[in-house]
């Protein structure tokens, strides 16, 4: 009852100010001098980070990595006690945030507030006790080449500013769906940022799609089992019972994203999800750090949610200042937990991979519009027109409860062969520890035969990825070349190294395409051989006699030529045994 009265609360507020003082004009950025009409442009934006970083010796700008068409992603560090390098950040013990702005660069009201956020922290001092107990690593502009495909019409369900970027990056992908994958170079460099610095939380800011309603900011948070426990209490702790409440009193209506069952009955209710590792949150939790999705709602004014998004971090921070230790300790506690999984090899143990939405659902209190259904003439099915002007509270159920659909034992470690040069570089992206072999290796290993492969139609991210597949735990002996390379699992970063290199995972890179090659059969048997040697095979074997004529009882293997060749040739010792066959072992004893 407590916080929905705050909700109700922020709804009278909703729009009168949050009492934050103007700053100077030469201080204004581009937002604040247009009456948040515009927002500055990549050069505009450098060129106020690089003025406050002069002005301020608590400021640090460092131009990162080059976007394919050449531009440095900026990167702003604030730290009162000038702790400006990784290593001296992490020795000082303050709890290091960082903040992503423009990884969608049409949804941009994170880059003005986080912008706004620095000035008043460095240059004003407005928020100066903020850093008291943290230290700041503002990402202004993520995707750096989308920003610049800047235009009025890059945002058609958006309300302001005027123009803005764009969604995807120069080779269209989407970094917020890059993250595990890491094929762009700007998620290259985001990833040598966060290995560097290690941060403790991180924030993504973003604009909605979607539905009509009276939140402004709406948030996503890892709630099921890819976050550990004890960062699941810090989380809820911090954000649900403290943050949130805060960002309410300061003027915002708060709620967890919307995402509706079906857009048009809103009875169905919404449902919250588990995020995969390709997105910044599910891959913060598989590091080991939480993280929040920061939704602003694209139909409120350019004003709001720029405002909504400045009063989220600024309450972050303060929970921070008030709990100092809290989070890096629980942080600290995750990681030394995943290293001692790693040390051994239990079959029992299970690690979750893939989780789904139960059928349970709990009330919600819903600020919603009013809204009608009509037919139209145009799209020949009923389109929804909602109606801002007329809010109504809805109660509809909540679906966030989740089970795991699919699970494995983790290994003591990994081995890739040398010639998955791709595989091996997403490894050495990833900051994954990994020894090298020097010299031929023979192990007996775990490892999955596959059958039943097939692949989505259609590209996703620059990929046809696998839409199904059959995967039979086997164990083989195989020999691997030198500058083949075993990763060990008793290292921090073990689960990323699951999520890569087990094939259910969900954004494994087998799923992604990355050994597609594996499927491929490259030598065949002439039919005039195998029919002769078929023949032979009959004759010596009655056990295999017997298998062929029930295969031949089935129509659609009867019908085939192929199949019932292929039949005796898989059976030769002809047929490549490493079709279909895993390249990447699972060493299951130290």
């Amino acid at each position: 009852m407590k916080w929905i009265a705050l909700v109700l609360l922020g709804a009278l507020w909703l729009g009168t100010g949050t009492g934050h003082t103007a700053p100077p004009g030469e201080w204004q950025t581009r937002a604040e001098a247009t009456g948040y009409r515009e927002t500055g442009r990549y050069d505009e934006v450098v060129a106020y980070a690089q003025r406050i970083a002069q002005a301020s010796p608590i400021v640090e700008l460092q131009m990162v990595g080059k976007s394919p068409e050449g531009r440095p992603i900026p990167v702003l560090v604030l730290s009162k006690f000038k702790t400006f390098t990784p290593e001296a950040a992490r020795a000082s013990g303050l709890e290091i945030v960082l903040v992503n702005a423009g990884i969608h660069a049409g949804e941009i009201p994170g880059k003005d507030a986080g912008l706004a956020l620095v000035r008043d922290i460095a240059i004003t001092g407005e928020q100066s006790a903020l850093l008291d107990h943290a230290i700041l690593i503002f990402v202004p502009i993520f995707n750096v080449d989308g920003h610049e495909r800047f235009g009025p019409y890059t945002r058609i369900n958006q309300n302001g500013p005027e123009a803005q970027g764009w969604r995807t990056t120069a080779q269209n992908f989407n970094l917020n769906r890059d993250f595990l994958k890491a094929d762009s170079p700007e998620m290259r460099v985001w990833l040598s940022l966060f290995n560097r610095w290690l941060p403790d939380l991180i924030v993504d800011t973003h604009d909605t799609d979607g539905a009509d309603y009276q939140y402004n900011l709406t948030y996503g948070l890892e709630t099921a089992g890819n976050l550990d426990p004890e960062l699941l209490r810090w989380q809820n702790t911090a954000f649900e019972e403290q943050i949130f409440p805060a960002t309410v009193r300061r003027g915002n209506l708060v709620a967890p994203y919307i995402v509706l069952r079906d857009e048009k009955d809103l009875s169905q209710g919404f449902a919250s999800q588990v995020f995969e590792p390709r997105y910044s949150t599910g891959y913060a939790a598989i590091q080991n750090r939480p993280a929040i999705l920061v939704e602003t709602h694209m139909l409120k004014d350019y004003r709001n949610r720029v405002r909504a998004t400045y009063d989220l971090l600024v309450e972050t921070l303060k929970y921070l200042n008030r709990t100092p230790g809290k989070l890096r300790a629980a942080v600290t506690m995750a990681d030394q937990k995943t290293v001692e999984r790693g040390r051994t090899y239990e079959p029992v143990r299970q690690y979750p991979l893939v989780f789904e939405t139960t059928a349970k659902s709990r009330p919600f209190t819903f600020l919603g519009v009013e809204s009608r259904l009509e037919l139209s003439a145009i799209s020949g099915t009923t389109w929804i027109q909602f109606d801002p002007t007329r809010p109504k509270t809805f109660t509809i159920p909540y679906f966030a409860e989740f089970s795991v659909k699919k699970a494995v034992s983790p290994p003591r470690a990994y081995i890739v062969p040398v010639h998955l040069t791709e595989v091996i570089e997403r490894l050495k992206v990833h900051g994954l520890n990994y020894q090298v072999l020097d010299a031929p290796r023979t192990l007996s290993i775990a490892t999955y035969q596959f059958d039943e492969v097939s692949w989505q139609p259609a590209p996703f991210e620059g990929h046809h990825r696998l839409k199904s597949f059959k995967a039979t735990p086997i164990r083989r002996t195989l020999t691997y070349a030198p500058g083949s390379v075993i990763v060990p699992l008793d290292q921090r970063a073990a689960n990323v190294a699951i999520h890569l290199l087990e094939p259910e995972a969900p954004d494994s890179l087998l799923n992604w395409g990355f050994l597609d090659a594996i499927f491929e059969q490259k030598e065949y048997a002439e039919p005039r051989v195998i029919e002769k040697l078929a023949r032979e095979m009959l004759a010596q074997d009655p056990k295999l006699r017997a298998e062929f004529e029930k295969q031949v009882a089935v129509p659609a293997f009867a019908a085939s030529p192929e199949r019932r060749l292929d039949f005796f040739y898989q059976r030769t010792p002809y047929y490549d045994d490493r079709l279909n066959l895993y390249p990447i072992g699972r060493i299951l004893s130290p």
